[in-house]
């Protein structure tokens, strides 16, 4: 069996469930779908939820009108019978009953979640129902009682195999399991949300608790690129990366995953597939645990980063120094991307600047500090063991004419990355493309 992850894009328009549907019955092969909210959904949620922290129903109210006006328009076009237009017309009011609600009572971060969640709860309603008046033999599975955290927020990995494999036993024979994405139950029963990577991560548990044949993440994008489509001109699909290679472009600005999110299906060996909703015959990325030696896959970048640099004679020698320093960003909690010393200095970037000026103010009892924002981290990855020879030397000659502040390289075997000012960002990926790639 198959698990098929599609966005909120994908479900954005009665027109857009129509072709999703039509695809994921196309071979007429059993398998499991889980869907986002549709698209701009969540964003209207969230305004609701806004408004009632700051105790304006009135506000929420206008909003929550809105977005039940704009279903209740979806029904006419998404249902071509009466039967079923009244079916998901009651169930869509309801759940609008059910919003309103939270105007009048007090406003906690837990009633946010719960609005949060009625996204996808709706979206699958509706997909659901258009599948069975199609004639499809479809059926909603919940995930409100299928995935759930622990106390520390992290999935719990064994209730979800076995309420997962509980729901295929007692629903055998239908041919379209449908789910949400991004909600979930935490360990307290309350509703909650998976943060990381949202429905792309409850494909893929749901696909290592099962087992399956393959996980596909639908998006509007043929699969990861060698570089960035919007900057580099005839950039190519990457066919197949290893998990930690994904990983890696995922991390340092390749959007179209989150980086965490693989984790569950590439300690389970099973692989993921990126595919594109507009081209479905594309054969995407493919993402496994396979390494393809000797070739350097592609090229990303991350924005939005500061370098601080702290440089003290009374380092030389001395343990404990960088003990320190990095107890001032776990005091801030604030990760660290980059990182690279001498004898006499630490020079490492951040993309989170909330605690910038506390954090320069107590790694100023160390040493001299000074600060660079706006810069960008490049990142080429690969095969980049050290037994290839002349990888590193043929991305630092790609950049010989271009200023680089960092080089990162030998904290990962798939990884070289490079800190440059932010001006520098598109001569930089279209040289690296011109050498590595062209």
């Amino acid at each position: 069996m198959k698990v098929l992850k599609f966005g909120g894009t994908s479900v954005g328009s009665p027109q857009r469930m129509k072709e999703v549907s039509s695809l994921i019955t196309s071979d007429g092969e059993q398998k499991i779908v889980v869907l986002s909210a549709m698209s701009g959904t969540t964003n209207s949620l969230v305004e609701i939820s806004d408004y009632l922290y700051k105790k304006n129903p009135e506000g929420a109210s206008n909003i929550i009108s809105q977005l039940e006006s704009k279903y209740l328009g979806h029904v006419e076009e998404l249902y071509s019978t009466e039967e079923w237009k009244s079916k998901t017309r009651e169930f869509i009011k309801e759940q609008f009953r059910y919003l309103r609600s939270f105007t009048k009572i007090h406003f906690t971060s837990f009633e946010e979640k719960v609005i949060l969640a009625q996204g996808e709860i709706i979206s699958t309603n509706m997909v659901t129902n258009y599948l069975i008046e199609s004639g499809i033999k479809a059926i909603l599975l919940p995930a409100l009682e299928m995935i759930r955290t622990d106390k520390n927020a992290e999935p719990d990995f064994e209730y979800i195999s076995n309420r997962c494999a509980k729901a295929l036993a007692d629903n055998p024979d239908y041919e379209i399991y449908i789910t949400q994405g991004f909600i979930c139950r935490n360990a307290y029963g309350e509703i909650d949300n998976l943060l990381r990577g949202g429905s792309d991560y409850t494909a893929c548990l749901i696909g290592a608790a099962l087992q399956a044949q393959e996980i596909q993440i639908w998006t509007d994008i043929d699969g990861m690129h060698n570089n960035d489509p919007r900057i580099v001109e005839n950039t190519k699909p990457v066919r197949q990366l290893n998990f930690a290679e994904a990983a890696e472009l995922a991390y340092f600005g390749a959007k179209i995953l989150h980086p965490t999110c693989i984790q569950p299906a590439k300690f389970a060996g099973v692989p993921v597939r990126l595919l594109n909703t507009m081209e479905p015959d594309a054969p995407g990325t493919l993402i496994n645990n396979e390494f393809n030696a000797g070739k350097i896959k592609a090229v990303a970048a991350r924005d939005n980063n500061t370098c601080i640099r702290i440089n003290s004679s009374r380092m030389l020698l001395a343990y404990g120094f960088l003990r320190k320093v990095f107890e001032i960003f776990e005091q801030y909690r604030t990760s660290i991307d980059m990182i690279c010393t001498s004898e006499v200095g630490v020079s490492l970037t951040v993309d989170n600047t909330a605690h910038l000026a506390d954090i320069v103010s107590e790694l100023k009892k160390y040493g001299s500090v000074s600060v660079e924002e706006n810069m960008c981290i490049i990142c080429v990855v690969g095969d980049l063991r050290p037994a290839n020879r002349g990888f590193e030397t043929l991305a630092c000659e790609a950049l010989k004419d271009i200023p680089v502040r960092m080089i990162s390289y030998g904290g990962s075997d798939h990884n070289i990355s490079f800190l440059v000012k932010a001006e520098d960002k598109k001569r930089t990926l279209q040289a690296l493309s011109a050498t590595l790639f062209d």
